[in-house]
Parts: structure tokens; C-alpha cells; sequence
């Protein structure tokens, strides 16, 4: 295992998955996801935290309370504007990617962070999947919007959350073989936590 897998927390997996997560969102959405995929044998996964959410409330509180595991990496690149931020994240991401050479990239909804990690991953040529795809506001002036739509145009594969997701995405011309509905993961992650949140019941 080289020094660079090591550090990440990736081992000799043919299948080596690094999640990319950036602010809370990102957090309760990938739980569900790492949880999922830790079932399989045959793959390795790492979490990689861009800083863009930095403070212990913001941040390693989800980690606790999900029972994710603390990534081993963390860019702190923090707040700054969009344009600044995203490309701080894509600085950074290129040259930890050119190092590690995961098999496959999982960004997660559609904040800064996520779009910096497509741009990389689409640019490097790293399969990447994107969670909650294909939701859409309508409203192109919302910097979210944005993150959506270019993250879904260059991601292989679309994890959808809801029909109309789906549509959304053929309405974009996007191709049926690239959507996989998954259903909402923020039930999944709400099942992980419920015995914590919700009060014994009584006899």
C-alpha cells in the first residue's frame, strides 16, 4: 500500500471508493452510503472532509453521532467565496487524486465541494457516482443550482432520490443506464440514529 493510500485509510482493494464530504449535509447523506457499501468485501472505502463546514458543531459532531468514520484527510479550506472555495477544494483534490487514483469518486448533493470534486474526478477521468441526483429548483440563480446541474452532466453514475428526479434527468437528456434510483438516503441515516432520538416506549 503506498503512503498516500495509507493516509487516506484506502488498502489493497481492487475497489477503492473515496467519498468526498464537505459540509453537514454531506455527512448525514454519506453515512447511509459508507454504511451500505462497508458490506461489501471486496471494497475499501475512505472519507475524504474538505474543511468547507470547519467547526466541531458543523462538523465532527455528524461523525459521532453517525458512526462514520473521521476522515483522515481534511483540506480546511473554509469559508471563502464560491469561487475561491470551489477552487481551493479543486487545488487541492487534483493533486491528492493524481496520487491516490481511487476507482471510484461518491459526491453528495450540491454544495461547493461537491462540484469541485466532479470537475477533478470528470478531468482525471475517476468514475464518479452522485448521490441525490437529478433534484432540481428551477431557479438558476441559486449557486446550488449550478453545483446540480454541472455535477449531474458529468457524473457516470446518477443516484437518485425520487421519481421526479429521474424525470428531471431525461428531461435533460440524460440516459436511462446512468440514473439508478436509490430511494432517500436521509431515511436511511434516520434509521441509524433513531434509537438515539427517539424516546424507549413504554410498557
Amino acid at each position: 500500500m503506498d503512503r498516500k493510500n495509507s493516509e487516506l485509510g484506502l488498502g489493497n482493494s481492487s475497489l477503492k471508493i473515496l467519498h468526498v464530504v464537505g459540509a453537514r449535509p454531506n455527512f448525514v447523506k454519506a453515512a447511509a452510503v459508507f454504511r451500505a457499501l462497508s458490506q461489501n468485501s471486496v471494497v475499501d472505502q475512505a472519507i475524504l472532509h474538505t474543511g468547507q463546514h470547519y467547526d466541531v458543531n458543523m462538523s465532527d459532531v455528524f461523525f459521532d453521532e453517525l458512526d462514520l468514520p473521521r476522515p483522515k484527510v481534511n483540506l480546511e479550506v473554509g469559508s471563502a467565496s464560491h469561487g475561491a472555495q470551489t477552487g481551493a477544494v479543486m487545488v487541492a483534490l487534483e493533486k491528492l487524486m493524481g496520487e491516490v487514483r481511487p476507482s471510484v469518486v461518491v459526491t453528495v448533493g450540491d454544495v461547493n465541494s461537491t462540484l469541485a470534486a466532479a470537475l477533478v474526478a470528470a478531468k482525471a477521468e475517476i468514475p464518479q457516482a452522485h448521490v441525490e441526483a437529478g433534484l432540481r429548483s428551477g431557479d438558476p440563480a441559486m449557486p446550488e443550482e449550478i453545483n446540480r446541474l454541472v455535477t449531474d452532466a458529468i457524473s457516470d453514475l446518477l443516484w437518485t432520490p425520487s421519481e421526479d428526479a429521474d424525470e428531471n434527468l431525461r428531461n435533460e437528456g440524460v440516459s436511462n443506464e446512468r440514473i439508478v434510483r436509490v430511494g432517500n438516503i436521509m431515511i436511511d441515516s434516520y434509521e441509524l440514529v433513531r434509537p438515539a432520538v427517539e424516546p424507549p416506549v413504554s410498557s
